[in-house]
Parts: C-alpha cells; sequence; structure tokens
C-alpha cells in the first residue's frame, strides 16, 4: 500500500499577540491543518521544533502532558488567559532519541514538558482541539545550518510513521526594528531590506541551493538586518532536513506583519509541493 508521507513544515510563529490577532495567517494556518489531513492523513503525534526551546545538545522533551508556556512579559491579560494544553509522547521520545544516536548525533531524553508559544500559538489555529500528541525538540542555536540540517535528516523516517515535524520561527526576525523609538504600524508597508531577503529565500528554496541556503549570512542579501542572530531562521533548516535534499522548499503562505516581521511559511520533502497545491485559494 502506497503511504503518503506528511511534509514537514516551517511556519513563522510572530508576536505573541498573533494568538489574539492572527491577521491573514490564523486562516492559513486552519487551512494549513485540513491540508495535512487530507493529503496525508491526520497526524498521530507531531514533533516540534521552535526557536524558543534552545539546550546545549539536542533535548527531547518527553514529559507525558505538556502545559502551556507564556514565555513572554508586557502583554494584555486575555494572552495569558489562553491555553493550549497537550499530551506529551514519551514512546516516541524513545524512538526518536535511538534515531539520532544511531546516525552518530547527541541527544538527552528529559522527563519534562510545556510548549512554549512559539509551538502554542499556530497549533491553536492548526489543530484546534490538541488532541494530537507533541513532543518538542529543543536545539543548540550555536549549531550551523547545515548541521542542523543533518539533525533533521535524521527525523525523516518519522514521514512515513505519521509524525508530522513543525519547525517554527520566523523569516525575519529583527525586534529592534519593531521595538525602537516608534513601533510601525502592524499593517506597514514592507522595508525593502526585509523583501530582498524574502524573495532571495524563496528562489534559493526552489532552485535547492542548499549550500547557499546554509551560507544564508554571507550570501543573503541583508542577512544580519534581518536576523541579528540565528535562532528564529535556525528551525527552517530542521524541518528542509527533514524533508530531504531532493525536493524544493516550497513557499506555501507570504504574509508579513509590522512592515519587516515575515510569516512566511514552508513544506518541505517529495509531498511539499503536493500541500503546496492543496492551500492554494481557489479561483472564482
Amino acid at each position: 500500500m502506497d503511504i503518503t508521507l506528511l511534509p514537514p513544515v516551517f511556519v513563522s510563529h510572530g508576536s505573541p499577540m498573533t494568538a489574539l490577532e492572527p491577521g491573514e495567517t490564523g486562516p492559513f494556518w486552519g487551512r494549513l491543518g485540513a491540508a495535512i489531513d487530507a493529503l496525508a492523513g491526520r497526524p498521530r503525534a507531531i514533533l516540534a521544533v521552535s526557536a524558543h526551546s534552545l539546550a546545549r545538545e539536542p533535548v527531547l522533551l518527553a514529559a507525558a502532558e505538556h502545559p502551556t508556556v507564556h514565555d513572554f512579559g508586557g502583554f494584555p491579560d486575555a494572552l495569558y488567559q489562553l491555553r493550549y494544553d497537550t499530551a506529551g509522547a514519551p514512546a516516541l521520545a524513545t524512538q526518536v532519541a535511538a534515531q539520532l544516536a544511531e546516525s552518530g548525533l547527541p541527544v538527552q531524553r528529559v522527563d519534562e514538558g510545556g510548549l512554549d508559544h512559539g509551538i502554542w500559538t499556530p497549533l491553536r489555529f492548526v489543530y484546534p482541539p490538541a488532541d494530537i500528541p507533541v513532543l518538542p525538540l529543543a536545539f543548540p542555536p550555536d549549531w550551523t545550518p547545515a548541521q542542523l540540517f543533518t539533525l533533521g535528516e535524521a527525523l525523516a523516517p518519522l514521514a512515513a510513521e505519521g509524525v508530522w515535524v513543525l519547525a517554527t520561527g520566523s523569516i525575519t526576525h529583527n525586534l529592534r526594528l519593531l521595538f525602537g523609538a516608534q513601533r510601525p504600524p502592524l499593517d506597514a508597508p514592507e522595508i525593502p531590506p526585509s523583501a530582498a531577503f524574502r524573495r532571495w529565500f524563496v528562489e534559493r528554496s526552489a532552485a535547492r541551493d542548499w549550500e547557499a541556503l546554509f551560507n544564508y549570512r554571507a550570501q543573503a542579501p541583508h542577512a544580519a538586518l534581518m536576523h541579528p542572530s540565528d535562532e528564529h531562521l535556525l528551525p527552517w533548516y530542521v524541518a528542509a532536513g527533514a524533508g530531504g535534499r531532493d525536493a524544493a522548499a516550497v513557499r506555501v503562505h507570504d504574509a508579513l506583519t509590522y512592515g519587516c516581521l515575515g510569516m512566511d511559511a514552508y513544506a518541505f520533502g517529495p509531498e511539499g509541493g503536493s500541500l503546496a497545491r492543496a492551500l492554494e485559494p481557489p479561483t472564482i
């Protein structure tokens, strides 16, 4: 029997306020869950890689239950009332730890848990019932994009086992541009450096130019401005590795907030193109 592989996906999770004010990205996230289900069946578990769960080496959070973590401050009270508590996946953690070890990668498994806002904010829209077990994988922010791609490659077999690899960060992330002397409005026009960086990423992804993508800090226009530090882009490479070198990375959502905070999403692997087509708005 043919098995449709679950395509790994990277989403930009945006500001914590996206949970209350999702804009055009909220409806996309809602369509994403339905498209995944229609394409490959509802995942039995989600392996989540977030820019807000970092460690000195890969760590699987193998708790039996994951509470909602409000890992931010200074936002409206309504944001702290939101919950997305899920079951964990201890057995899957044991399996994934073995896979990573077999690939020669360091890995720790801890019986601790919690979902940071980079995970629960999109999942509240993608799978609102919170009925799919989640396994967070913390990653080292000092690993290079190529190293994290290799980490993703070790996760590739999960796609045929009903486990969805979801990476979450931000395609552009310079908070100094948001919290300077005057915050730009939510719908501000895109600044040229952001447009150039996002366009470069789309083009290099479509071309499967992995070497350029691994060396984005030197080759992408305005890379240091769009990412003063790497951590919010690095999850992209884990999802890309899980999809493999032979398939292009396909942008499946193109959006922006505050003129510089990209909300782009990408799909990877042999079914990435199919997911992109499933997510296309219907023609009238």
